[in-house]
């Protein structure tokens, strides 16, 4: 145990190092920001420390690796009122193909509220509504190639609408599960949405314009589209260790960090911690989000997940989580996992 111990303790030491060597970190320069928001109750809970757990049908997002271990289909349903006036929804289903691996489909959709049009003249209000979204489309593969390693990738359709406009692209999620020879201890790593820069285009980039102003009697109405800059997507690399311990018979205690290497934010690592009694049927959870981030807006995670009795050969679990922020408040998250 004193081993397993020090191991945890110097890689997460090791990453805290790395985490602080902060340079140039590019914040607020990429699209697609909604890719960021964690999915699934139990890994926000963890404070994002999720990585070489990745146990239920959020492993698409947290490390599509670790889909490869599933051994039954699987329907996951999370529902959060993310910050105000939007609406987060993360939908996954996996279908275990026996010795050919696990396939999937993801759905990530975040949205407002309608909101009403002002301009210039009207500040008040044109009489006009509008709406934004964000939506992603995943297909799944993984598979175990040992009874230690598994391996696995999420191809992606990514896009963003606000009122006539969209921007859309594709990406893909890498990640790779490996149960170490140390009882008890997992690696996990995954790299997210590596993909094509988005470019936003519609009907609301289109404007009137006199390309001869100091010439009379020319047409000063011709349609002109303003064309926008390519923002890249928010490519992530997580390297995560999770270490089950096992306290009594029906009792677990499991620890994991990880760090975190975004490409526009600086460098950070979570935490997290889960307790599991009464043989897996209830777990409380616990863990702190963006440790050694500077300018960190996140901080303290906890939730509580529960096992209900299966029914017609299907077992529920369900899940909560709350994540506090900094200066909008917290958010509660749900979520249902259901395997048959």
């Amino acid at each position: 145990m004193k081993l397993r111990s020090a191991v945890l303790t110097l890689l997460c030491l090791g990453w805290g190092t790395v985490a602080t060597g902060q340079g140039v970190t590019r914040v607020g320069t990429s699209a697609a920001a909604f890719l960021r928001i964690p999915a699934g109750t139990k890994g926000t809970a963890m404070g994002g420390a999720f990585t070489a757990l990745a146990d239920d049908g959020s492993a698409a997002f947290w490390n599509p690796g670790a889909a490869g271990r599933q051994d039954k289909n699987g329907l996951f349903i999370h529902h959060s009122d993310w910050l105000p006036g939007l609406e987060y929804d993360f939908v996954a289903l996996t279908l275990p193909l026996r010795q050919y691996g696990v396939v999937g489909i993801d759905i990530v959709s975040l949205r407002s509220g309608e909101m009403e049009v002002t301009t210039l003249d009207a500040p008040m209000g044109t009489g006009e509504t509008y709406t934004s979204s964000s939506t992603a489309v995943g297909l799944l593969y993984a598979r175990s190639l040992t009874d230690r390693f598994s391996i696995g990738v999420n191809l992606k359709y990514v896009n963003e609408q606000i009122f006539h406009s969209s921007a859309g692209g594709f990406a893909f999620d890498i990640g790779t599960l490996f149960i170490t020879p140390f009882k008890g201890i997992r690696l996990g790593v995954n790299v997210a949405n590596v993909g094509t820069r988005l470019r936003m285009q519609g009907e609301d980039l289109n404007s009137y314009v006199d390309i001869a102003p100091n010439q009379q009697g020319n047409n000063d109405e011709i349609v002109a589209a303003l064309k926008t800059d390519y923002f890249i997507l928010p490519i992530i690399l997580r390297l995560g260790l999770a270490w089950d311990w096992i306290l009594s018979p029906g009792s677990r205690l499991t620890l994991a960090c990880e760090g975190v290497n975004p490409n526009d934010d600086a460098q950070s690592v979570n935490l997290g911690i889960e307790y599991a009694v009464l043989n897996n049927m209830l777990m409380l959870r616990g863990g702190y989000s963006e440790l050694l981030l500077k300018e960190s807006s996140k901080g303290w995670t906890f939730g509580a997940g529960l096992d209900v009795a299966a029914f017609a050969g299907v077992k529920m679990r369900i899940g909560y989580a709350w994540q506090d922020f900094k200066y909008l408040g917290a958010v509660n998250h749900f979520s249902v996992d259901l395997t048959f």
